[in-house]
């Protein structure tokens, strides 16, 4: 038999290679590849031997059948369980990323808690923190008299053997899952292999116990959840915890759900006992604007089934550079530079001797092209400083021929503009689902010069382009 080798692993992506090499092809990182021993062959399992392997005859089965709607496991926290599609599923795994300090451990010891004070069993594995550490955090929250079964370890042989004692524990947090080792990998902690390897260990224990198991998992710099990317497809549900410092808002998305709806949001306020529900984010994010001032928008957006209403800001202000700045804060880069291009080429506005700086109030990021004519709006009322219409919503996709095509679920996002007191939906010309306009004004239009023209003739004669 022939020996094996060592392999090469990126700690970035997870590639293997079969030898050493300064940038990892796959992702572009340098200095990222670590040498591995490979696993072993499981003893007595099928192509272990020189035999050949032999594999057993299943059922297959068609798609028709009686089907049932897989039970779920209600945390009592709203916007937790809206995310997750209703519930924490049986047997199913989670996992939940977000920078450090951002909340993910507060949110899991308040979720955890609940669960306990239900009669449910529910344990919680630190490989970070002392449980010491962790009871001091229960008790700033006023957790501490919840029956949540505590430890800190990291070895998954140790935990699958623990939890496997007594009932069946309805839900397991793992935090986090870098930190995690397994005896039968022949490599450090924290490495991609170990990681794999942990992962599917405890992901085996779920699936055969029914217990429903959230990992937590670190970030990198640029936001994504640290370690093979594997990992993301063998679980059941991807959560991101977003926020910033400087905001008290904290929000739950869910990138990938196989029992709910993607891209739904959780919105929570950090309090001192932890974080609070928020019903009507739409009025958090638009708390404390300034009606006033040129160069602001109201956004009336979906996040998965929830509609809303946020405010685009922005500031179009002369350059002293040879390159105008561009900075973003909540939308994508390459979006507002298509943005300008279309308004300069279009809109016949002069935008290239000019500073454009883009914001989305309140920390929320967002990510639907239907957010491109509220973007326009304000770019235009900046630039020519008229003052846009307090009262009004903007969606709407912007091609690049100047049109403006409609966007899905209109009906939903002016029900939400009108239960906050806006009067007035500024849309699409085309598009048939507004229903009755939830009692706003509609103004409808086509190509982008009919929103220049119009707001260029708000403007100030002094600033009129």
């Amino acid at each position: 038999m022939a020996k094996r080798g060592p392999t090469y692993t990126c700690q970035a992506c997870g590639a293997v290679y079969h030898r050493w090499q300064g940038k990892c092809d796959a992702c572009g990182t340098w200095s990222s590849l670590t040498e591995e021993a490979q696993a072993a062959p499981v003893p007595g399992a099928r192509g272990a031997s020189s035999g050949r392997a032999r594999g057993r005859v299943f059922a297959l089965e068609g798609l028709k059948g009686e089907t049932q709607d897989a039970p779920r496991i209600v945390s009592g926290i709203g916007e937790l369980d809206r995310v997750t599609g209703g519930g924490f599923v049986p047997g199913s795994v989670l996992l939940i990323g977000g920078d450090p300090g951002i909340g993910k451990s507060t949110l899991l010891m308040q979720a955890c808690a609940a669960l306990a004070l239900s009669g449910r069993r529910v344990v919680y594995v630190s490989g970070e923190e002392s449980t010491g550490q962790v009871r001091l955090r229960a008790e700033r929250m006023g957790l501490s008299e919840a029956p949540v079964e505590l430890a800190a370890e990291t070895n998954v042989e140790d935990i699958v053997a623990t939890l496997g004692q007594g009932s069946r524990p309805a839900l397991v947090v793992i935090d986090s899952i870098q930190t995690m080792w397994s005896g039968e990998v022949e490599s450090a902690p924290g490495t991609v292999t170990q990681v794999r390897g942990s992962a599917q260990a405890l992901i085996r224990y779920a699936k055969t116990s029914g217990a429903c198991m959230i990992l937590v998992g670190h970030v990198t710099k640029d936001g994504q959840i640290a370690g093979p990317r594997v990992v993301e497809h063998m679980v059941d549900a991807v959560l991101s915890f977003e926020g910033e410092g400087a905001h008290a808002f904290r929000i739950l998305r869910g990138q990938k759900n196989r029992f709910g709806a993607t891209d739904e949001i959780g919105v929570f306020e950090m309090t001192g006992k932890g974080l609070s529900e928020v019903s009507n984010p739409s009025a958090l994010f638009l708390a404390g604007r300034d009606q006033a001032a040129p160069g602001a928008a109201v956004f009336a957006g979906i996040e998965g089934t929830r509609p809303v209403l946020v405010e685009i800001q922005a500031l179009v202000a002369p350059t002293s550079l040879g390159t105008p700045r561009r900075a973003v804060v909540g939308w994508e880069n390459s979006r507002l530079s298509m943005v300008l291009a279309v308004l300069e080429t279009h809109g016949g506005l002069r935008l290239g001797q000019h500073d454009v700086y883009l914001n989305v109030a309140g920390g929320l990021r967002v990510n639907e092209p239907a957010a491109d004519l509220a973007v326009a709006a304000a770019l235009v009322s900046s630039l020519t400083g008229a003052i846009l219409p307090p009262e009004s919503v903007y969606f709407g996709e912007i091609a690049l021929s100047g049109a403006i095509r409609p966007v899905s679920v209109a009906a939903a996002r002016l029900r939400e503009a009108s239960k906050l007191g806006f009067e007035a939906a500024l849309m699409p010309a085309g598009g048939a689902d507004a229903g009755d306009g939830g009692g706003l004004s509609l103004r409808r239009f086509g190509h982008v010069t009919e929103l220049v023209a119009d707001i260029a003739a708000r403007a100030p004669r002094r600033n009129a382009k």
